[in-house]
């Protein structure tokens, strides 16, 4: 005999707090490489390509100022 099949899944919905997603990245001022990136955001956004656009924001925000 088997044991009955377990339920692998939560009991109910998820709620995700916080804003998501996350605005944009501000670039810093005079930063030529946050600008860069913020050009590079703007292409990919115009090319419709959502995960280029994120990698930027994540850049932008990781970038030593």
């Amino acid at each position: 005999m088997t044991a009955p099949a377990r339920r692998t899944y939560a009991a109910g919905p998820v709620y995700l707090t916080g804003s998501f997603p996350l605005p944009d990245a501000i670039p810093a001022p005079g930063c030529s490489r946050c600008a860069e990136l913020a050009d590079k955001r703007a292409a990919a956004r115009a090319a419709g390509d959502h995960s280029a656009v994120s990698d930027a924001n994540v850049l932008i925000r990781r970038h030593p100022h």
